[in-house]
């Protein structure tokens, strides 16, 4: 398991497009999420452990801020040939045994994770209603085999700052998780194989 850093995408970048398959089979695009106060991006796969530590909390703090209007949305850009547990069938069975009450997209040609510089799972991402970046970074400073409980409090941070119209903090701290698992061949230039130390 390599663990990986997000890149920390500049702050103030616009939302990059994206047209994606949701496990229920509708397509949904970045267009359809304009208007919100708010856009939560996850990238998140299954298998993932650092994906399977956040996912309780993650599934509850996402139907929260959905109530209060943030547009959340997950997608999913692992390698299904090489890791068949990340496909979008495992997407659906995911999707119901956590009740996530997002849209949970499959990037099968890894091209939106490279559109986000999305490096690690899960990589969060949040836009305010123009849609431009304003927090990368971690859920919380939790990790598998922690003592740390998941809370979100990093996360719902720049989330009730976006929806009460202040500055989110630029003291952000980067994701960690394990790699994307790229495709062959297809690996972006700020991939690191030998990923970091944390």
């Amino acid at each position: 398991m390599v663990k990986t850093n997000s890149t920390m995408l500049s702050l103030g970048t616009t939302a990059p497009d994206f047209s994606l398959t949701n496990v229920d089979g509708t397509t949904v695009s970045l267009g359809d999420l304009q208007g919100a106060p708010a856009l939560l991006v996850i990238f998140m796969c299954n298998h993932c452990p650092y994906v399977i530590h956040v996912a309780p909390a993650l599934a509850q703090l996402a139907a929260e801020y959905q109530a209060k209007g943030v547009a959340v949305v997950g997608i999913s850009s692992n390698d299904v040939s090489k890791y068949p547990q990340d496909s979008p069938e495992q997407m659906v069975h995911e999707a119901e045994s956590r009740g996530y009450t997002f849209p949970y997209l499959f990037d099968e040609d890894q091209s939106v994770a490279k559109a986000y510089r999305a490096a690690c799972t899960p990589d969060f991402f949040v836009f305010d209603k123009d849609q431009k970046l304003v927090y990368r970074g971690q859920m919380d400073g939790s990790r598998p085999g922690s003592d740390i409980p998941v809370t979100g409090t990093d996360l719902r941070a720049a989330l009730d700052a976006v929806l009460a119209g202040q500055a989110v903090s630029e003291n952000q701290r980067p994701s960690l998780g394990c790699n994307i698992k790229w495709a062959e061949g297809q690996e972006p230039e700020y991939f690191n194989p030998d990923g970091v130390q944390a």
